[in-house]
């Protein structure tokens, strides 16, 4: 899944099933695919690769890739294959279990709502635009407030972070102590490096101080992955920032180090079709997320397969790979030079383990921790007259430490982050809750998911007196987002080896748990392992 609370807090930084009633605390439950398999199912059976594959149906199921999963990760790889490699690779099918796109971006529309079940918006990067403008997008773009305040929950009070280094010396979530101390650190006068793997907790509290991590990196781990950063790795989590302290010998030294590089060796012309976003902000579209995994959809057309559910997969003494799958017309099987798993790692490791044991065993060591999405609405009268600049809520949203007395990790000011989301009059509010350090919310009926929210914001955003929110939908993602723990490189490398040392070139892992789990960065992922493919298959041509 990709990153729920994107929150850019740092600077720099980092179904469509609509619940039955408003007044209902219901959630969605997983579809599930159901397959009458008999002997008059279709059967396909390719017998060569370098040719149109035979099938006791005259199907022809031969492909360059095969891309097994179609949430983001896998329609961003299907469409850099089709824009940037088609030469190379012009047969690329995606596969999809479920009977719809998009894998856990969840947009829903009712009476006036338009609200997000599972991510909620995008950093707007240039691959990220250039995946946007290829969907035929550009014109459907929405970007927040550049100048929209973030907020953190100390002491009892909602305070700004800062957005802009001018104002450092004004901000009122760290004391004089904690902001010299951060800075003093970023320069270099800090402890050494450990000479082991550091978690996020053991970095920045030894880079940046205790307050950096107390107030600001704490929450923000919570945000982006619903994590534990006593547990999740720096360099796997946040790997650009510790890589200046690699490269540069502290924050602030690497900092400079990389603007020295990119003096030296500029990056190309900026694609002109792209927009130019103003300022450190976020990005949607005009109907939600789910716009994107649409648009690619349509445009790869006939090439995505839905209700496919992959049974198993074969490799070939012949080169290539033959995948089963049970689909409503009965069991199919594609034959095709590549494969690129983007499910996830849990459901990635039992298809595996026939052809690697060694890797699937690796795949099953990822933690997906549960988070429940829940949104909610309230009269912009129920809003705490102090959290109102000129009559209105403003800013993207608000994060809640672990150490501050409420469950809810935090919640997204959707009616103010873009428009359109809510009627005139109303507020509309994502909030977010579980995570690593409370999986204990999948034993919560739906109810109690709503109370716990409601009951955190009426402490610091909400009039205690206010009525009871209107619930929209209250969504609970069991393995929601995966852990990038410490040692998760080593693991994903074990993986990787395990597959290369049985002779299985050709098959790609991707998704969130390799690319990162913010919404960009599985597109940047994307064009990665498009770039991977197209490789190998040049390779394979040239055999």
């Amino acid at each position: 899944m990709t990153t729920f609370i994107d929150f850019s807090l740092i600077r720099p930084t980092t179904p469509s099933l609509i619940p039955s009633s408003f007044s209902k605390f219901s959630t969605p439950r997983p579809f599930k695919l159901r397959c009458s398999l008999t002997e008059e199912s279709a059967t396909i059976t390719p017998s060569k690769l370098n040719g149109e594959a035979q099938s006791n149906g005259g199907h022809s199921a031969a492909a360059d890739c095969v891309i097994v999963g179609g949430g983001i990760s896998g329609l961003c790889i299907a469409q850099a294959l089709a824009t940037k490699h088609r030469d190379v690779a012009p047969n690329v099918i995606v596969t999809e279990a479920r009977d719809r796109v998009g894998g856990n971006i969840t947009t829903l529309e009712r009476d006036g709502y338009l609200w997000e079940e599972g991510p909620n918006s995008f950093q707007p990067s240039d691959p990220m635009l250039t995946m946007v403008v290829d969907s035929g997008l550009k014109e459907d773009l929405v970007l927040g407030d550049p100048n929209a305040p973030r907020f953190v929950l100390w002491n009892g009070k909602l305070r700004p972070v800062p957005g802009k280094p001018t104002d450092l010396p004004f901000f009122d979530l760290m004391s004089i102590a904690g902001k010299l101390r951060a800075g003093f650190g970023a320069l270099g006068l800090r402890p050494p490096p450990p000479g082991h793997e550091e978690s996020v907790e053991e970095f920045v509290r030894r880079n940046l101080g205790d307050e950096v991590f107390e107030r600001l990196i704490e929450p923000f781990c919570s945000g982006v992955y619903a994590g534990d950063p006593s547990k999740l790795s720096m360099k796997a989590a946040f790997g650009k920032v510790w890589n200046l302290e690699q490269t540069g010998g502290s924050i602030i030294g690497g900092t400079f180090k990389t603007i020295q590089e990119r003096r030296k060796n500029p990056k190309p012309p900026r694609d002109p079709r792209l927009p130019t976003p103003k300022g450190q902000t976020v990005g949607s579209f005009r109907k939600g997320l789910a716009m994107l995994p649409d648009a690619i959809a349509t445009r790869l057309g006939s090439n995505v397969k839905l209700s496919w559910k992959l049974a198993s997969v074969i490799k070939l003494d012949s080169g290539g790979y033959s995948l089963t799958y049970e689909t409503p017309e009965g069991l199919v099987s594609l034959l095709s030079k590549s494969v690129v798993f983007t499910i996830p790692s849990h459901i990635a490791s039992t298809l595996l383990h026939p052809l690697s044991a060694t890797a699937a065993d690796a795949l099953s060591k990822f933690y997906y921790p549960p988070v429940a999405a829940v949104s909610v609405s309230y009269p912009k009268e129920a809003i705490r007259p102090e959290r109102l600049i000129d009559g209105e809520l403003k800013g993207f949203g608000q994060l809640h430490p672990r150490s501050q007395g409420v469950e809810t990790l935090g919640t997204i000011y959707s009616s103010s982050l873009f428009p359109n989301r809510a009627p005139t009059g109303r507020i509309l509010l994502l909030n977010y809750i579980g995570g690593a350090t409370n999986p204990g919310i999948v034993s919560k009926t739906e109810s109690e998911l709503v109370e716990a929210v409601d009951r955190d914001l009426r402490k610091m955003l909400i009039n205690p007196n206010a009525k009871d929110p209107l619930v929209l939908g209250v969504r609970v993602w069991p393995q929601a987002i995966p852990q990038f723990l410490i040692g998760h490189f080593d693991i994903l490398d074990a993986a990787r080896d395990a597959l290369k040392a049985k002779g299985l070139q050709g098959l790609f892992l991707g998704g969130n748990y390799v690319s990162g789990v913010a919404l960009g960065r599985c597109v940047e992922g994307a064009y990665e392992v498009a770039a991977e493919v197209t490789d190998f298959l040049t390779q394979y041509a040239n055999k």
